[in-house]
């Protein structure tokens, strides 16, 4: 028997199993600005603590009450990114250092408006390639000064093809120490909202060599313990469209072992290369964006969180295999939170894990080493000294693990390796980052052999664990992963089709679909279909994959599926038919031109690009360009019997007319050009309609004058008349 159906609450209606609820009040809106940014248990606090160097405090209070500036960061492949931040000095930053200031109306001046200034943007000197910047904008000047709305424009269109990721600048920082190559298996046990594990993604696939860019050999699982922050996550990073990507949705501190095949074929737990643990924290390292935390702070709220990130954390080490990297983070300050956790970490490690030492990695990046000392504080402001001091009503809060270091562990647990990252050293929020090494495996880890994988050969007198209970899953139910065959039956149509490489098996490719036509083809490599295949089952998975063909029951072409820009990355290494090399006078053409009832005919492109065309039959293709200046730009779209279409979406168009330094204008908007326009129009209005009064008005003038003078003839007619009828008679 199922369960009861709720009764029926007032306010409720219901209409077969649909429901709708009473309508919520809308919140009324914040003022930020006018929140309060203070705390003075705050301060008395982190004085304590000693976090700032003397003669730095006043500095750094004034940095945290100030907004945050705007930080984002370049991705893609090493020459498109050099590209888009060639377009975006020249067409973005140059027009905004020679900004003008305009004075202000005393009335706007009063209401807190502020005149536009010339920007100066930061280069965030620890970024590599510097691809990583820094801005200071704020909504009354994007909204005020045309220069800032255009690069908040193509912030907004970059980021949401993919192109750009806009970040705190402090969070860039654990998964470049983390130190990600292509051949790692990477774990990420805090993932949403995904600016970090994309960074993972885009440092996995940084080889130079195009195939193993395209599908490296390692993969990063992305875990989040909130179902519905795992599907924003899975909208962060699809943009990257990776093939070696799975997103998994269970509680980090609790994480099941991921199974897959080892080189000699025996199933064992994956021990990853690379973890980051970018916990669940107090945020106080945010204060200058989240300004409510100000009211919200006080000083056991590290403690409360203690023992969930060292659950996580300990976790994460057990997943690491030896001769990895664990990366710890927060953005708090709190040393509860930071070093407290590390410190516990390493004692209960027993040498198996020390702290590295990663400044060289970060040059040009302030920082203060980690803290050996620091002080326990209940909320009533008491100072504890000592475990043995804790008062009876703070005993389920505070233990002896949270206290510093004794002298003697001070030199072997090494917290100065440790980074602080203060907000007022280079105008950035608070963070904190610890990396770690894996020299042996942890006290009581499991260490698997050969002899121990296999079932044969395993001791009658052995313990053999239970398997756990079946969890009920949390959120949407996903739809499994249906892997294809050696004897798929559109698999030999699709492979003839597109030319594809021998090495390139069925078995790569799966779809969703339980039953009914393949609508969406997807692919993935060898080792994350081993790891779909082996843990399903047994893992919640939300996403994986990327889709490189779709369904297209287009009569005249032989094949029923098309490319989708997607996947065009991963798949055009694979196959050799269907590419055409294009100019880039022909790339601009099809991306102006959005008309799906009359798209380019294929006369009009070039001599070269129309003798691809002629042996190619209807379908999709592959159209391809390279430029001298770095720009490769890969389209899918299709070739008709006469014209050709690229099948690339609005903000994408944007993205490569603006590499091809071509006119944009059909695609985006400018409300100070229509603002310009419609004042014009209305000046050329009010002139006409001052032309037009003036001219009605010296024609009332004619017309009163024609008046009199038709007046005066007619007055004047009878006399004329009279004597002209006399002097008649008198001939008579």
């Amino acid at each position: 028997m199922g369960r009861k159906p709720k009764k029926q609450r007032e306010g409720q209606f219901w209409k077969g199993k649909s429901k709708f609820e009473r309508p919520r009040k809308e919140r009324p809106p914040v003022n930020y600005e006018e929140l309060v940014r203070e705390n003075k248990n705050f301060e008395a606090y982190y004085k304590a603590q000693k976090v700032v160097n003397e003669g730095e405090w006043d500095e750094f209070m004034s940095c945290m009450k100030e907004n945050l500036p705007a930080a984002f960061r370049i991705t893609g492949s090493k020459d498109m990114a050099c590209a888009l931040l060639g377009v975006m000095k020249k067409t973005f930053f140059e027009p905004l250092s020679k900004l003008v200031p305009t004075e202000l109306p005393e009335g706007e001046l009063e209401a807190g408006e502020h005149t536009a200034k010339p920007l100066k943007p930061v280069r965030l000197p620890w970024y590599p390639d510097n691809l990583a910047w820094q801005l200071n904008l704020t909504r009354s000047i994007i909204r005020r000064c045309e220069a800032y709305w255009q690069l908040h424009q193509f912030l907004i269109t970059e980021t949401e093809t993919g192109n750009i990721s806009r970040q705190e600048a402090v969070s860039m920082i654990p998964p470049l120490v983390l130190d990600v190559q292509p051949h790692h298996k990477v774990l990420d046990l805090c993932a949403a909202p995904g600016s970090k594990t994309a960074q993972l993604i885009e440092f996995l696939h940084g080889s130079d060599d195009k195939v193993l860019a395209a599908t490296p050999n390692g993969l990063v699982v992305a875990n989040d313990v909130d179902n519905k922050r795992c599907y924003m996550l899975t909208h962060q990073a699809k943009r990257l469209q990776s093939p070696a990507f799975i997103i998994t949705n269970h509680d980090a501190a609790f994480m099941p072992n991921i199974h897959h095949t080892n080189q000699d074929g025996n199933v064992q737990p994956i021990k990853f290369d690379r973890v980051l643990c970018d916990v669940p924290c107090s945020g106080d390292g945010t204060l200058r964006k989240n300004f409510d935390v100000w009211a919200k702070w006080n000083p056991v709220n590290g403690a409360n969180l203690h023992g969930l990130q060292l659950r996580i954390a300990r976790r994460g080490l057990e997943m690491l295999g030896v001769g990895g990297r664990l990366v710890y983070s927060t953005c708090s300050l709190n040393p509860l939170e930071n070093e407290a956790v590390i410190q516990r970490l390493l004692l209960e490690s027993d040498d198996a894990v020390q702290l590295v030492d990663v400044s060289q990695q970060l040059p040009g990046l302030k920082f203060n080493p980690g803290l050996e000392d620091w002080v326990l504080m209940n909320r009533e402001m008491e100072v504890i000294k000592s475990a043995a001091e804790i008062p009876v009503k703070n005993t389920n809060l505070f233990n002896k693990h949270l206290f510093p270091p004794s002298e003697e562990n001070k030199g072997k647990l090494n917290l100065t390796k440790c980074i602080r990252i203060l907000p007022h050293h280079q105008d950035t929020g608070g963070f904190f980052v610890a990396v770690l090494e894996k020299v042996k495996p942890l006290p009581g880890e499991k260490v698997f052999t050969e002899k121990e994988d296999d079932a044969k050969s395993a001791s009658n007198t052995q313990r053999i664990r239970q398997p756990p209970k079946k969890r009920r899953c949390q959120g949407y139910k996903e739809e499994p992963y249906f892997y294809f065959k050696d004897d798929e039956p559109i698999w030999p149509g699709i492979s003839n089709f597109y030319g594809m490489r021998k090495e390139v098996e069925p078995g790569h490719f799966f779809h969703r679909a339980r039953e009914g036509k393949k609508r969406n083809i997807y692919i993935t490599t060898n080792l994350v279909k081993d790891i779909i295949t082996l843990n399903q089952h047994r893992l919640k998975i939300i996403n994986t994959g990327v889709k490189v063909l779709v369904r297209s029951d287009n009569k005249g072409a032989p094949c029923d599926f098309r490319l989708a820009q997607e996947g065009c990355r991963v798949l055009l290494p694979l196959f050799s038919h269907r590419k055409i090399t294009v100019t880039k006078n022909d790339l601009v053409l099809m991306m102006q031109n959005d008309d799906m009832e009359m798209p380019p005919e294929i006369v009009t492109l070039h001599s070269n690009t129309q003798e691809q065309c002629v042996d190619l039959c209807t379908g999709a293709v592959a159209f391809l360009y390279s430029g001298d200046d770095g720009v490769n730009v890969e389209l899918v779209g299709w070739k008709g019997n006469k014209s050709v279409r690229a099948y690339v979406a609005k903000n994408d168009r944007i993205h490569y007319l603006r590499l091809l330094g071509a006119d944009t204008s059909r695609y985006e908007k400018n409300k100070f050009q229509e603002q310009r326009k419609t004042e014009l129009k209305n000046s050329e209005k009010t002139e006409t309609s001052t032309t037009d009064d003036k001219t009605e008005s010296s024609m009332n003038t004619s017309e009163n004058g024609d008046e009199n003078v038709t007046e005066m003839t007619e007055n004047d007619a009878p006399e004329d008349s009279c004597v002209e009828e006399s002097n008649t008679i008198e001939a008579q």
